[in-house]
C-alpha cells in the first residue's frame, strides 16, 4: 500500500465536502473492491472518504408500499431483516447469496450499486423492482442508473444516500454462483407488479439487463409455461474462462424458469 488522506465524515455534507477537495478522492464504503484495486495499484487516489462514519446512511424502513434501505446498510442486515423478509423475501434471498459472511458484514448495498459490477446481485434486484437510486441530488430511477460496465449515471460530488425498492405482488432471485468468489456466473432476478420485470445479472457484457422477451410472455401469462419458445441470442452475453456465451445463454432460460416458481410458491 501507499501513503493517502484518510477522512471518515460523520455527514453526507462533510463527505461531498472532502470529495470536493481532492481531484481523485474516492469514496469508501465496504472497501471490496477498492481496497483490493488500490494493493494491485489499479487505483491509487490520494484521499480516502470513509463513509462509514455517516450513521444516518444505515437503515431499513417499510414506507407504505416501498422499502427504504440506506445506502452504507450491509448485506447482512438486508438478509435478516425482518421487514425486508415480510415485504420482499426475494431480496433478503438475494442479500443472503452475496459472498460469505464476512463480506456480507462489511459489503453495503449502495456500494455494490455505485460500483455496478458486472456479476453483482444488487443490479439485477434495483432493475427488476423497479427501484429508485436517491442521491444527495437527485432521485434516479434504475432504468435510467446503470450505464455499462462499471459505470452508472452517477455525476461527481454525487453520493448514493438510499434505495427505494417497491413492493411487489410476486418476486425471486435464482443465481448460478461461482464456486470460488459467489459472484453470479449468471443471477435472474423476476418481480411482479402489474406487468412483469425480468432483470439479469452476470452474463451481460456490458452488464445488468432487462430480459424483455421473457417480461413480454410473464406479463401475459405468469407461469413457467409461458417461457415455452423464449429463446436468448448469445450474441452480446459475456464468455470467459467460467463459462461460454452460450451456456450463459441456457442458464438465463433455466434461471428465469426456477425464479418464476419460486416467486409462485
Amino acid at each position: 500500500m501507499y501513503a493517502f488522506d484518510y477522512q471518515r465524515p460523520a455527514s453526507v455534507r462533510a463527505a461531498v465536502a472532502a470529495l470536493a477537495k481532492a481531484e481523485d478522492a474516492k469514496l469508501l464504503a465496504g472497501g471490496h473492491t477498492l481496497i483490493p484495486t488500490m494493493k494491485q495499484r489499479l487505483a491509487s487516489p490520494s484521499r480516502l472518504i470513509d463513509l462509514g462514519g455517516v450513521a444516518d446512511l444505515v437503515g431499513i424502513e417499510v414506507k407504505g408500499r416501498v422499502v427504504v434501505i440506506g445506502a452504507m446498510t450491509p448485506h447482512g442486515r438486508v438478509a435478516t431483516s425482518p421487514a425486508v423478509a415480510e415485504a420482499i423475501p426475494a431480496l433478503a434471498r438475494l442479500a443472503g447469496l452475496i459472498g460469505d459472511p464476512a463480506v456480507r458484514a462489511r459489503g453495503t448495498i449502495g456500494g455494490s450499486l455505485a460500483n455496478n459490477d458486472p456479476a453483482a446481485d444488487y443490479p439485477a434486484a434495483a432493475l427488476a423492482l423497479g427501484a429508485t437510486i436517491i442521491t444527495n441530488k437527485r432521485r434516479i430511477p434504475a432504468d435510467e442508473f446503470f450505464a455499462g460496465l462499471f459505470s452508472t449515471a452517477l455525476e461527481e460530488g454525487e453520493i448514493i444516500t438510499r434505495v427505494a425498492f417497491p413492493i411487489p405482488s410476486r418476486a425471486a432471485y435464482e443465481k448460478f454462483p461461482n464456486p470460488a468468489s459467489r459472484y453470479a456466473l449468471v443471477g435472474v432476478f423476476v418481480a411482479r407488479r402489474g406487468t412483469v420485470r425480468v432483470a439479469v445479472t452476470g452474463a451481460g457484457s456490458d452488464g445488468v439487463f432487462r430480459h424483455a422477451a421473457a417480461e413480454e410472455a410473464l406479463t401475459a401469462r405468469f407461469t413457467p409455461k409461458a417461457l415455452d419458445g423464449v429463446t436468448l441470442s448469445p450474441d452480446g452475453l459475456n464468455g470467459d474462462i467460467h463459462a461460454s456465451a452460450e451456456y450463459r445463454a441456457h442458464l438465463i432460460g433455466v434461471l428465469t424458469r426456477r425464479a418464476v416458481e419460486a416467486a409462485r410458491r
